[in-house]
């Protein structure tokens, strides 16, 4: 390993590679936003509908609204992408539905029917394991034309089965290195973190097919596509939301307890990919039935990345590059959407709540590695097989406009993240970042259905946004962490999320905050819903940042916030927060971590 004097902050990041991926385009009219930057932003034009808000950030010169969709070369629309017209489907007889006949008449069976495995009429189980990995394989074997198409191999499950993914792509071959020479950004789909939710597994292998040798094919001109259709197998064989060691995996892709967490972490970390899309199910009756006395309405609820500390202007593109594309094609299939919500699992409390606010969610983490990150949710859990072929389309409609949306904005989604990107870093030493923020409370009127007549009914219901957050505690943003040698455990985590660590190859000193406890307690980690399953215990500590010089000892870390994860990173050291490191026990002692306030003078060597 070979030292490197470190004299000021600065130093190589990860920035170059992202600049490499850069494509200019002539846009008229292109500006910079911060001196601090040299990547501009595509321009927006006005358009008639305003963006929502998007939380906490810091005030920046924010362009007017996004313009219509640029259009690239002509590729199928959603609709076409169920190629087999047959008659619709039948549904099981109304005494087999947890709602009367009447509320399942609201929810008829596309004109079109999907194929696979776990669709096939007259199955009782959905598309198992060994079935998901024989279709994956068997379109990796049958390529045709310019098109390549390989399996990826993630890791493994806690109980041994295969992860497995999908790369295609028309670019040279399906290795990172690959996509990134082709200049053509990269799009995750993602489907079944939770195993009691299959919608999206099944919808998944149906685009992976059509993108392999149907009618989406053509989109690999523009983007390179990742699929990987069930990323809880356990669950899914077990029927169960959470993995088999009762974690909701879900909750997970902050701390990286599980492998399955892992390897997404892994996958994002080295394919990079500009968009990441989560497909899932709600739950239909249960507390909503119990607490409402009525029944979930909507096809799909939608949500974008709602944490602190989000980059403006990719959360800006998801809202109105991706979202708004989103609702029209729902809205031309006859398929009802709304903002995502769920209400906790306490009967006594009739607050609606929108997708949470935490840093742990894939939503949310990956929204914080500045992608275009959404949550898809089809109406699912609680009632079997009932609506399949409906629920399938739903998810291919939305996933399918997702894919054109990426299309339709490929060089100017590269222009807006290299932005960020660099914008993020330049923002180390100065300013302040938001530690915690919280939901905003309010009211709104939910249209939801009578369980008996299946109509509509408007209920006026306590609503907590998470479209504009408040700030509960902020700092000033420091320089970066440091953390002590024996913090290797937090040094692994932060590698696989992929943000950058250093190794001090000699003692030095640094002008540091040092956390004081002023009190601690022990209490679960929660979300939205309650308590999270599988999490053990938390730390929950009163913290005062005191400054002082402290003394840097070879071999231990840091890590710097000159660098385009750095709010990622923010998420995980701050310790008085419960998604921390610290917070998780994964950062044994509170002396293992401070904050630098001043650009180190430090030699570091070269990490593995």
């Amino acid at each position: 390993m070979t030292p490197k004097n470190l004299l000021s902050h600065t130093y190589a990041l990860p920035i170059a590679a992202i600049a490499a991926r850069h494509r200019a385009t002539a846009l008229l009219g292109a500006f910079l936003l911060s001196a601090c930057s040299s990547t501009p932003l595509p321009p927006w034009p006005a358009q008639s509908s305003p963006p929502t808000p998007t939380g906490p950030q810091t005030s920046r010169a924010v362009p007017p609204p996004l313009g219509t969709v640029q259009r690239g070369e002509v590729v199928p629309s959603p609709s076409p992408v169920t190629v087999t017209p047959v008659a619709p489907a039948t549904e099981p007889a109304s005494s087999a539905l947890p709602y009367s006949a009447a509320v399942a008449a609201r929810f008829p069976a596309p004109s079109v029917r999907y194929e696979t495995p776990g669709l096939a009429e007259g199955r009782q189980a959905f598309t198992t394991n060994a079935e998901l990995t024989q279709w994956l394989r068997n379109l990796a074997t049958t390529q045709r034309g310019t098109t390549r198409v390989q399996m990826l191999d993630l890791g493994v499950s806690q109980r041994g089965t295969p992860l497995h993914g999908l790369v295609l792509t028309r670019a040279a071959g399906t290795n990172v290195a690959a996509l990134d020479a082709s200049r053509r950004p990269t799009v995750l789909l993602l489907g079944q973190q939770h195993g009691d939710e299959p919608a999206g597994s099944e919808a998944l292998l149906v685009l992976a097919r059509e993108l392999a040798q149907g009618l989406l094919e053509p989109m690999l001109e523009r983007i390179n596509v990742i699929v990987v259709p069930r990323a809880n197998p356990d669950g899914a064989e077990a029927g169960t939301r959470a993995t088999s060691n009762g974690i909701d995996m879900n909750r997970d892709h902050l701390l990286l307890q599980t492998p399955e967490a892992q390897a997404l972490a892994k996958l994002v970390r080295n394919y990079r990919p500009i968009a990441i899309f989560d497909a899932h199910e709600y739950i239909v009756t249960g507390r909503f039935l119990e607490k409402f006395h009525a029944i979930q309405r909507y096809d799909v609820l939608l949500q974008h990345a709602t944490t602190a500390n989000l980059p403006e202007f990719m959360t800006k593109a998801a809202l109105e590059w991706f979202h708004h594309p989103m609702i029209r094609a729902l809205e031309a299939e006859g398929l009802s959407q709304e903002w995502y919500y769920t209400t906790s699992t306490r009967a006594e409390d009739l607050r609606l709540s929108m997708g949470g606010t935490q840093p742990d969610t894939g939503r949310n983490v990956n929204g914080l590695k500045n992608a275009v990150s959404m949550l898809v949710e089809t109406r699912g859990v609680g009632i079997g097989r009932a609506h399949i072929q409906r629920r399938v389309h739903s998810q291919v409609t939305a996933l399918t406009s997702a894919l054109r949306s990426t299309v339709d904005r490929a060089a100017d989604l590269e222009q807006v993240r290299s932005y960020e990107a660099r914008d993020i870093a330049s923002q180390a030493c100065r300013g302040e970042i938001v530690v915690e923020a919280t939901q905003t409370p309010g009211q709104r009127d939910l249209v939801m259905l009578d369980p008996q007549t299946g109509a509509d009914r408007t209920l006026r219901v306590d609503w907590n946004s998470s479209l504009q957050l408040k700030p509960v505690k902020k700092r000033h943003r420091p320089c970066g962490y440091w953390l002590a040698s024996g913090a290797t455990d937090a040094v692994e985590r932060l590698k696989l999320l992929g943000i950058q660590v250093m190794h001090v190859a000699e003692a030095g000193s640094v002008l540091a905050d040092i956390y004081e406890e002023t009190s601690r307690e022990s209490s679960e980690r929660e979300d939205v819903r309650g308590a999270i399953p599988g999490a053990r215990p938390i730390i929950r500590a009163t913290v005062t940042p005191m400054r002082s010089a402290i003394d840097v000892p070879g071999g231990s870390y840091y890590v710097s916030l000159n660098q385009p994860l750095a709010n990622l990173a923010v998420a995980a050291l701050e310790p008085d927060t419960q998604n921390s490191y610290f917070a998780n026990h994964v950062i044994g002692q509170l002396g293992d971590v401070a904050r630098v306030m001043a650009p180190p003078s430090l030699v570091f060597e070269e990490m593995d």
